[in-house]
């Protein structure tokens, strides 16, 4: 499996990249948001990589970022009827964070809005994804992000240990919300870990 290809950019468009790794060129399908992402012609780039094999061709897809790569796995290996060109044009018409936020509310008014999307695919992707999501790096990361402005770096690792004691990382940080609440956002870290524990998700 090729997980990622470190050289130098030869050529780039919206729909695909070609890399040059040691004297060896590789043609990659990617969304608009990595095109937007990569460094100029004859500049070094690194590109995470997903191998589609099928009777006809081998497919090679790239991502700016891991997380990119993550969510289009997850379509393309769990909402049915979504394959990888319309995987590609969800990263092209959203961000992950925002991917993922719009799952979490159930948002089917703005899914339906990326192209080739329509109102019962994107209801399909909400019921298929929505616990699946909460397990991922994506779910936590857009928890995350969503909290930064209201959340210290105490709370994120408070919000980090409930994670690792089983909680999902959308009820761990209600948690941590709530505790700091009460508590009051200059709380110990252990403190802040016993209150968490005991508050109503």
């Amino acid at each position: 499996m090729i997980t990622h290809l470190s050289g130098t950019i030869v050529e780039s468009s919206p729909a695909q990249v070609i890399i040059d790794v040691q004297g060896v060129g590789y043609e990659l399908q990617i969304p608009t948001s990595s095109f937007s992402s990569l460094p100029a012609a004859g500049k070094k780039a690194q590109i995470f990589t997903h191998l589609a094999i099928r009777d006809d061709a081998h497919i090679l897809y790239g991502f700016a970022t891991a997380k990119e790569r993550e969510l289009f796995r997850l379509l393309v290996h769990t909402v049915s009827g979504i394959g990888p060109r319309i995987a590609l044009n969800v990263l092209s018409g959203m961000s992950p964070r925002d991917f993922s936020l719009a799952v979490r509310e159930a948002n089917t008014k703005r899914l339906s809005q990326i192209s080739g999307l329509g109102k019962k695919t994107a209801e399909r992707i909400v019921v298929e994804l929505k616990d699946k999501l909460a397990t991922t790096t994506l779910w936590e990361s857009s928890v995350n992000e969503e909290s930064d402005e209201t959340t210290n770096g105490v709370a994120q690792d408070a919000i980090a240990a409930l994670t690792a004691l089983g909680y999902k990382p959308s009820d761990a940080s209600k948690r941590v919300e709530a505790a700091q609440k009460m508590l009051g956002t200059d709380v110990e870290l252990d403190k802040l870990i016993k209150a968490s524990l005991s508050a109503s998700s």
